[in-house]
């Protein structure tokens, strides 16, 4: 991915993404919700961290690929650049395991506690990154209000552990799915 010489991300850009995905949510939500029922959505329970860990540590790689210069080498040693998509993915899928037993201590339902937990999750990183200087160093996003680097964390995570949920809710349903064609076909007529 190229970006054009002088990018900046501003604090209008981040707020127009943070109400990008604000919409995606409002759509995926309560689709899945309505689709992935509380007792099939705790079938997924030794699934979602895995499906979790495989989804960050392709995102973070291509992260890394794309804005290795232009924004992380500003926040992190160079020697760690390959072991972050490893180190994200297992800190996301313990918090995502986490966040799945959490689930069951609301009244609503556990897929929505877990989703709105995955934007804490994200605010929470970004609070970190805003510490660390991601809207001071990188000359791309300086400039950029840290508060708006963080609202927009709550709704893109939001959107990310939707997509997790889809995947996951997908997979477990291969084999049941294969199971019914293959007894459909055995089936004598």
């Amino acid at each position: 991915m190229t970006l054009p010489t002088g990018f900046k991300i501003t604090t209008e850009l981040l707020l127009r993404a943070a109400l990008f995905f604000a919409l995606l949510d409002a759509v995926l939500l309560p689709l899945l919700a309505w689709r992935i029922k509380p007792a099939a959505f705790r079938q997924l329970k030794t699934a979602l961290p895995l499906i979790t860990a495989l989804y960050w540590c392709l995102l973070w790689f291509w992260v890394l690929i794309n804005f290795w210069e232009p924004v992380y080498s500003y926040l992190f040693p160079a020697w760690s650049r390959w072991l972050l998509p490893f180190f994200q993915a297992l800190l996301t899928a313990a918090v995502a395991a986490g966040a799945y037993r959490a689930s069951r201590w609301f009244r609503i339902h556990p897929l929505v506690s877990y989703v709105l937990m995955g934007g804490l999750w994200g605010v929470v990183s970004h609070l970190w990154a805003v510490v660390v200087g991601v809207v001071d160093k990188p000359p791309m996003l300086q400039g950029a209000s840290p508060a708006a680097a963080v609202t927009i964390a709550f709704f893109e995570f939001m959107f990310y552990w939707c997509v997790i949920l889809a995947i996951t809710a997908l997979v477990h349903s291969i084999p049941r799915f294969l199971s019914a064609r293959i007894h459909r076909h055995a089936a004598p007529s």
